[in-house]
């Protein structure tokens, strides 16, 4: 397993995808710095917030690219066939990928993070806004939140790409995962309120959502932007039912993609 995690460790930094996503990442850090004019009174909230946004948004495209890369490409030119000739274990290979791709957006998220900080703190530098944005430990669990967020649909990415007969499948169904899995949170929570009144609404679409809850994860669980943003603090028990939703579901995920190369041939 290793020996897969170092190899996608350094084939990771020579890859054209790190510096294109990185330099994409920086440029969403000053986009993040320049909508910061757009409010005078919250200057740092704004910049922080669009900076979180935008961290997570390059962070999923770095590592679905990384597993499509990695994982895909090599199964789809049969690659993968010379490698697994060897006296080891497809589950290790899978998993030396997977760890691979976390630890270089762990690294990404690293180096974004501290840009974004340093924006967050020049942004409204002559200005002190009322509520602080709190930058010490909230803000740290809140970039754990997305390295988190990204690490499920890697795995679910992962899990496409061990299957897939079609080259571009992992990253494609990868990015929708992402955007559903965000977005499913929010809408559930609006159709379980009933709707701002649309009764047609939530019940033609409430039993739809009960059933799709089974099946992907609510990723706003992992967005703790609002401690550092407001000083919210999140409760203890949110934070800990987020984690453990987002460990069964790499596990699930995990498996799923060993099970799947573990059945299938190549010729």
């Amino acid at each position: 397993m290793w020996q897969f995690f170092l190899s996608s460790w350094r084939a990771g930094f020579r890859n054209r995808a790190f510096l294109g996503l990185f330099l994409l990442g920086i440029g969403l850090v000053g986009i993040a710095y320049l909508s910061a004019s757009f409010s005078p009174r919250q200057p740092r909230t704004v910049a922080l917030d669009v900076g979180l946004s935008g961290l997570r948004f390059s962070l999923v495209l770095f590592a679905i690219t990384l597993v499509q890369d990695f994982v895909g490409r090599e199964i789809d030119r049969r690659a993968v066939i010379l490698t697994l000739s060897y006296p080891i274990a497809r589950s290790g290979y899978l998993l030396g990928r997977y760890l691979g791709v976390l630890a270089l957006v762990a690294v990404a998220a690293a180096i974004l993070g501290l840009l974004l900080w340093l924006v967050v703190i020049l942004s409204g530098l002559h200005y002190e806004q009322e509520n602080r944005v709190l930058l010490g430990l909230p803000y740290l669990l809140a970039v754990i939140g997305i390295w988190l967020d990204v690490a499920v649909v890697t795995a679910f990415t992962l899990w496409v790409a061990s299957l897939s007969t079609v080259a571009m499948l992992p990253l494609a169904l990868g990015a929708m995962f992402a955007i559903a899995g965000r977005a499913f949170g929010p809408v559930a929570d609006y159709i379980a309120r009933g709707a701002d009144g649309d009764k047609v609404l939530a019940a033609q679409y409430g039993p739809l959502l009960d059933i799709v809850r089974w099946l992907l994860p609510d990723l706003s669980r992992l967005d703790w932007r609002e401690w550092p943003m407001y000083g919210l603090m999140p409760d203890a028990t949110a934070i800990g039912l987020g984690l453990l939703m987002a460990a069964v579901y790499i596990g699930l995920m995990v498996g799923l993609a060993v099970h799947s190369l573990s059945r299938r041939e190549f010729s």
